[in-house]
């Protein structure tokens, strides 16, 4: 659907997929991706798995898969794409990382400790991979409901940010082009929460 959309606008897309469990598959990825479109400049580690659960009822598999998923995969795919950058020429990756990075929510502690893990890595490959490829984070609050849940849900999460509502896909997306123009900045997080990370 999103390819599809972007070729309408008479954009260039292409769909690629691999189990982000499978670090072999995360090298490939970025191959098959040079291969389609040449050179590739930026890499937005957006996949995830979220599984509300508190403490008490995290189980070593549900752990083991959040933690592959969002942590060690951006990890390892972003270790793909400095490889294929190099040091002569510039990159940029940027992390979805998560409101709860900073103020580690009890309802889904492990998914919280993976969001944490990623803002230290965003900060850890920023000075890393200086000076030829920035890394930057967005961490994003009440934007979509769950998928169990609907828009009323979303509302109600809205009413509990300073700014009393919920936020938007395209106001991501706007923290986004920003980073990708701002050519003096790396190393940073921005919040597209409404202040819920204030709590």
């Amino acid at each position: 659907m999103t390819v599809a959309e972007i070729q309408n606008i008479g954009g260039s897309a292409a769909a690629f997929t691999a189990d982000l469990r499978n670090l072999s598959q995360l090298d490939e990825l970025v191959e098959q991706v040079s291969k389609r479109f040449g050179s590739v400049d930026l890499l937005v580690n957006s996949a995830a798995t979220f599984a509300p659960t508190g403490f008490a009822d995290t189980t070593e598999p549900l752990w083991d898969l959040q933690f592959a998923v969002n942590l060690k995969a951006p990890f390892f795919l972003s270790r793909a794409f400095a490889q294929h950058v190099g040091t002569d020429r510039p990159g940029q990756i940027i992390n979805i990382a998560d409101w709860r990075a900073v103020r580690p929510d009890p309802d889904s502690l492990a998914y919280s400790l993976t969001k944490a893990g990623i803002v230290a890595m965003t900060k850890g490959l920023a000075l890393a991979l200086a000076p030829n490829i920035r890394v930057n984070s967005i961490a994003p609050g009440a934007i979509l409901p769950p998928l169990d849940r609907d828009e009323a849900y979303l509302d109600e999460m809205g009413k509990r940010t300073p700014l009393k509502r919920h936020g938007s896909p395209d106001e991501v997306v706007k923290a986004m082009l920003y980073l990708v123009t701002a050519e003096f900045v790396t190393g940073q997080i921005i919040f597209v929460d409404g202040g819920e990370h204030l709590g």
